[in-house]
């Protein structure tokens, strides 16, 4: 005989609530690792401050005394700021002002003090002499720190304003905000934090850094979803018993054969007014059914929203770390110092940069345009302004360049001053340009004091990546085919001598745009005075070394990218007593020199800014041009 009815269910009714039991018990202990388990997610260090300052600067031990992102708070009333860096810069940054330094203890306790002003750090004497740039702009940066600060009265009181620290080019990257300036934070070690107001109001003092705390629970995923399953499985014996209970009520005797019934159609009349339900309504067992069906999706949805809920870090990590795969690698050389800047720290200097030299060109302002150019750059733009101002329709200078920034590279070096050579594409009219940019202490804004133009088939040698940088080549080193302070000169006499000079196998001929424009040009201009002038007067052309030091950046083939400024200077003279030589078709030399004739003669300079590649001494490559730009630099009245 068969298991009565009463039996079957109960058996299947008790493991269908073992299953709701386990699955409970699985799912609750899932979300509990998940909720009341978890423990807290971040961890907050409150940063303390006893006395005020103007500036509060977080060391990076203090920013990496735990692992992950830091999440930088500070609360005041009004503008706050903060920015990070390298520390070595930060702290020359803050060395002639009072700061609070908050660093990590012996203790591992986080402590701050208050450190006093630097009276020596307004000295940049160990500065190399090398640095592109006059003389004059060197001996500005010798002082430019040691200048007292603006002083303003206010009533019988008298405050010194204090330095802003928004804006500054040493900064990797800066926050602004009123009242609450939350900053998201992944800073390495050697990097610290600077937090102030104005650089005149006391730093605001209350300040935390919060990390998040790794609280991984893998076993939360496979609890919740192997509870969903059992729920399942005890629904649906719990369905089967009930099922199967139905089907074995009441009792089970032989009848008699009942007759066969035919449906009748509600659609067809009836005169007696009856009917039978149609064949096509479906019958109680169909619609009990579909109701037990319905009761499982409560169930799955559940265990989908529980599921949907786990992230990655609530299940166990069964495959096996990832390993990176090997790619090229460049090792910086044993002590060689740090990089001036990070590519993203280039790319916004260079915009600011262009931003004010577009400011100042359209307002031909000089002094704008010299607080972010200088040398060679700045001379062009002075000239340019004074042409503009004379001359209606004279041409305004190219823009400077600033995105995309294909090429960094950095100086390796922790002083001052430290440059960057960059190369800007302008993807509309397809040319690049080569800039070298200088910033002379830790208060100055980076300035661009070389910019030349890349020739189009220009094959740039080798550089190291931005993240490592370059030395810089000393003046004067042998271990160049030949030494920076010598190239202007060489390609000078070259210039002037063409095959005749020493020099010429220096260089090579092939690609060099700039000495066969030249040499046409010169000899363009000599065949139209000659048709005039010839009998009363002489045009001679030469070149010599500009006023603009050299700058040299060393390439991984132990070359160098050399910088220099190189003069064309034209000079006329009249050959008879009795002459004088006339510019007033020139409006350009005229503007210049202030006349528009003169017995003695006239002298124009053009400055060009010149980039080269220099290989070393053994090797078998010539100097090659890279890129220049020319300008007319002067005109005057020979004496």
């Amino acid at each position: 005989m068969s298991a009565r009815p009463g039996k079957v269910f109960f058996v299947r009714f008790v493991w269908a609530v073992v299953a709701f039991v386990l699955a409970t018990v699985m799912i609750g202990a899932g979300i509990a690792q998940r909720t009341i388990f978890q423990g807290p997610r971040t961890e907050t260090v409150a940063i303390t401050v006893e006395e005020e300052a103007p500036y509060l600067l977080i060391d990076g031990a203090v920013l990496t005394q735990l692992p992950g992102t830091q999440t930088l708070r500070a609360q005041g009333e009004g503008d706050l700021f903060a920015s990070y860096g390298r520390t070595a810069d930060m702290q020359a940054w803050l060395s002639d002002t009072e700061y609070t330094h908050v660093t990590m203890g012996g203790d591992g306790v986080v402590e701050s003090a208050l450190v006093e002003p630097d009276p020596d750090a307004a000295t940049t004497d160990d500065a190399p002499t090398d640095s592109p740039g006059d003389e004059a702009a060197a001996e500005a940066a010798d002082v430019v720190a040691a200048e007292p600060a603006d002083e303003t009265a206010s009533g019988d009181e008298t405050a010194t304003a204090g330095r802003s620290p928004i804006g500054s080019d040493l900064w990797l990257d800066e926050y602004q905000h009123s009242d609450l300036l939350i900053a998201p934070l992944q800073l390495p070690e050697g990097m610290s934090v600077l937090v102030a107001a104005d650089g005149t109001s006391p730093a605001p003092d209350r300040v935390t850094v919060t990390w998040p705390l790794q609280t991984s629970t893998p076993w939360a995923g496979p609890l919740i979803v192997l509870g969903g399953i059992l729920m399942a499985v005890g629904v649906f014996l719990y369905i089967l018993g009930i099922r199967h209970a139905r089907r074995k009520r009441g009792p089970r005797r032989k009848g008699l054969p009942l007759p066969v019934t035919e449906p009748i159609d509600i659609a067809i009349d009836d005169p007696d007014g009856k009917g039978v339900i149609s064949s096509q309504t479906p019958t109680r067992r169909a619609v009990s059914s579909g109701r037990r069906a319905f009761a499982v999706v409560p169930v799955v949805a559940v265990s989908a929203l529980l599921f949907s809920g786990c992230s990655a870090d609530a299940w166990p990590q069964l495959g096996p770390s990832p390993t990176p795969s090997p790619t090229t690698t460049v090792i910086a050389p044993d002590g060689q110092q740090a990089p001036a800047v990070t590519k993203a720290q280039a790319e916004r200097i260079l915009t600011r940069i262009a931003a004010t030299v577009a400011d100042a060109d359209a307002a031909m302002d000089g002094d704008l345009a010299e607080t972010r150019l200088e040398g060679a750059a700045l001379a062009a733009r002075d000239t340019n302004y004074k042409l503009r101002a004379a001359i209606a329709d004279y041409a305004a200078p190219a823009p400077i360049l600033a995105k995309p920034l294909e090429i960094i590279l950095p100086q390796a070096y922790d002083g001052w001053p430290r440059s960057v050579i960059a190369v800007a594409d302008d993807e509309q009219s397809k040319t690049s340009s080569i800039m070298v940019m200088t910033q002379r202490d830790a208060w100055a804004d980076y300035k661009l004091s070389y910019i030349a133009s890349l020739e189009a088939s220009t094959t740039l040698p080798d550089l190291a990546p931005a993240y490592i940088g370059a030395p810089q080549v000393e003046p004067d080193s042998p271990f160049l085919l030949l030494p920076p302070d010598q190239v202007a000169a060489a390609y000078s006499d070259v210039i002037n001598k063409g095959e005749d000079s020493e020099y010429y196998d220096y260089f090579e001929v092939e690609g060099d745009q700039l000495r066969a424009s030249i040499t046409a040009d010169r000899q363009r201009r000599l065949d139209e005075f000659n048709k005039t002038a010839s009998s009363t007067g002489s045009l001679e052309f030469s070149s010599a070394p500009g006023a603009q030091a050299p700058f040299a950046l060393q390439t991984v083939e132990s070359g160098a990218i050399v910088a220099v400024n190189v003069n064309e200077i034209d000079t006329v003279k009249p050959t008879n007593a009795d002459a004088v030589i006339k510019v007033d078709g020139n409006l350009t030399v005229k503007s210049l020199a202030g006349v528009d004739q003169s017995a003695t003669g006239f002298a124009t300079t053009f400055s060009d800014q010149v980039f080269f590649y220099v290989p070393g001494p053994g090797s078998t490559e010539k100097i090659r041009l890279l890129g220049y730009s020319s300008d007319i630099l002067d005109a005057k009245v020979l004496s």
